[in-house]
C-alpha cells in the first residue's frame, strides 16, 4: 500500500491514473461489453392495416348493427434467410404489404447478438458469405429502419412509402459504430 501512496504522490502518478481511468471509461462506453450477456427478445404480432373498412354488404348488417371486418392477412412481396458475419445471424426476414397498402419489414425467429448501436438497413449490396460480406452494405444506397429493437424474437419495421423494392434487394443487422454487418438476408420477390 505504501508504494501505491508514494506513486500517487508524485504528479505524474495522478496523471497517469486520471488518462488510464477516462480511456477506461470511453472504451466502456464504446464496446458496451455487457451488452455480450444481455438479451432482448422481442415479440411484435404479425402487422395488420388498421382501420381500413371492410367491403359492404348491405343484405348483411340489420339497420344500426355494426361490423368489424377481419383483418386481411398480409401478402409476403420478398423473403430470405439470415446468414451470419461478423456474429452468428439466423432468422427469416420478409416484406410484407398490408390491406391498406403499407410495407413492412418484419424479421422472425431473429437470433444474433447483442451489441452497441445496431440498426436494421434494406440495402442494394448483394449478400456475400464470410468475412468478404463484413462491411459492403455501406458501399452504396442504403435505408435506415431504425434501431434493431432487440437481438431475438420477432420484429417489424415500416418501410417508407416511395421505397422502390426493385432497387433494395437485400437486408443486413448493422452494427453503425464498427462499420460491420452482423448479419444479412438476400431478398427474393415471390
Amino acid at each position: 500500500m505504501g508504494r501505491i501512496r508514494k506513486w500517487l504522490g508524485r504528479p505524474w502518478g495522478v496523471a497517469a491514473l486520471v488518462v488510464g481511468l477516462a480511456v477506461a471509461g470511453v472504451g466502456l462506453y464504446w464496446f458496451q461489453p455487457w451488452k455480450l450477456w444481455v438479451d432482448e427478445t422481442v415479440k411484435d404480432a404479425i402487422p395488420t392495416a388498421s382501420g381500413t373498412p371492410g367491403p359492404a354488404d348491405p343484405a348483411e348488417p340489420t339497420a344500426g348493427a355494426t361490423t368489424t371486418p377481419a383483418p386481411a392477412t398480409p401478402r409476403t412481396l420478398a423473403s430470405g434467410e439470415l446468414i451470419s458475419h461478423e456474429h452468428r445471424t439466423r432468422g427469416s426476414v420478409k416484406v410484407l404489404q398490408l390491406a391498406d397498402g403499407t410495407r413492412t419489414l418484419r424479421l422472425e425467429n431473429l437470433d444474433t447478438s447483442n451489441g452497441p448501436d445496431l440498426r436494421v438497413w434494406i440495402t442494394d449490396a448483394a449478400v456475400k458469405d464470410g468475412t468478404a460480406g463484413w462491411r459492403v452494405f455501406d458501399d452504396g444506397k442504403y435505408v435506415s429502419l431504425g434501431k434493431l429493437k432487440g437481438n431475438k424474437g420477432d420484429q417489424n419495421y415500416t418501410l417508407p412509402a416511395d421505397l422502390d423494392l426493385k432497387h433494395y434487394t437485400s437486408v443486413s443487422i448493422w452494427c453503425d459504430r464498427f462499420d460491420v454487418s452482423f448479419g444479412a438476408a438476400a431478398l427474393a420477390r415471390t
